[in-house]
């Protein structure tokens, strides 16, 4: 709530809410003791069915014979390629679209059960 990640509304007729699923572990040390318990809460996205609750999907992957050519085109050039790992890139990932879920428990406002987020 302090960051503003969502605002507490009424459903619109003919959304459906989605679920969610609280994820704990414990962050622990090199010596296997635990430092720190983390929380994520993680909506149930995959609940929602093509053609309804969304069009498209997509995943920018280049196929083997791309990569190939890419690395061929590299060695004929003499050019220097860079790899890079990035594990958060859909995290801070902005929607255009309006999400609905849940209220998580434990943190349902009173007065104000049959809302959603």
């Amino acid at each position: 709530m302090h960051k503003n990640t969502w605002v507490l509304s009424n459903l619109p007729l003919g959304c459906k809410a989605l679920g969610f699923k609280w994820i704990f572990r414990g962050k622990t040390k090199v010596d296997g003791i635990i430092d720190k318990y983390k929380a994520k809460l993680v909506i149930q996205g995959f609940r929602q069915k093509e053609g309804i609750d969304f069009f498209d999907t997509y995943a920018p992957i280049a196929r083997i014979s791309t990569m190939r050519l890419l690395l061929t085109l590299a060695t004929i050039h003499n050019l220097v390629i860079h790899q890079m790992d990035v594990k958060t890139t859909f995290l801070n990932g902005d929607l255009d679209e309006e999400i609905y879920t849940k209220q998580p428990e434990g943190f349902v406002m009173p007065g104000n059960e049959n809302k959603v987020l």
